[in-house]
């Protein structure tokens, strides 16, 4: 679930007083997919999550994102899972 992090880089983005044309040129990006992200329908690669990570001045634990031992990513929810 994408939910956590989607509200996050909308918050974020929204600190810096950006539009998501402005983040998206910022990293690198269209706002189309600022905007999947901002919905929860797109995840973030590597690349992209560092190039945020860097630009939001936030972490990734920050965004709602948590990495797993192998080094992969684990994308918070709000719901609790059973």
């Amino acid at each position: 679930m994408l939910d956590v992090f989607a509200r996050r880089l909308r918050a974020y983005r929204k600190l810096k007083h950006w539009t998501q044309v402005e983040l998206g040129k910022q990293v690198g990006v269209s706002v189309a997919v600022i905007g999947a992200l901002e919905r929860g329908t797109r995840e973030p690669n590597e690349e992209l999550l560092r190039s945020l990570c860097t630009v939001l001045t936030a972490s990734e634990e920050e965004l709602g994102i948590v990495r797993q031992q192998d080094g992969s990513l684990d994308f918070k929810s709000d719901s609790p899972s059973f």
